[in-house]
């Protein structure tokens, strides 16, 4: 029997933003504290994804952690 290979796809985040008067915000729905706030639209969703990205290798290094020795890392679906 053939082994198959899971594809994994790239997770998928979800952006709020909004103007109020010269500032952009914006929060990662799915990630707590991953928020930011810049001058351009486009400032703050470089700074969302530079933040989210740290915030996921945070979490991360923590998970591995506290894991300690002799652990799997298996991707899920939600």
């Amino acid at each position: 029997m053939e082994m198959q290979r899971m594809k994994v796809m790239a997770p998928s985040y979800t952006a709020v933003v909004k103007q109020d008067g010269k500032w952009w915000f914006g929060w990662v729905e799915e990630v707590p504290g991953v928020n930011c706030q810049e001058a351009s639209r486009e400032e703050l969703l470089e700074s969302l994804r530079v933040t989210l990205a740290e915030a996921i290798a945070m979490n991360r290094e923590d998970a591995r952690r506290a894991a300690g020795n002799n652990f799997e890392e298996t991707p899920i679906a939600v």
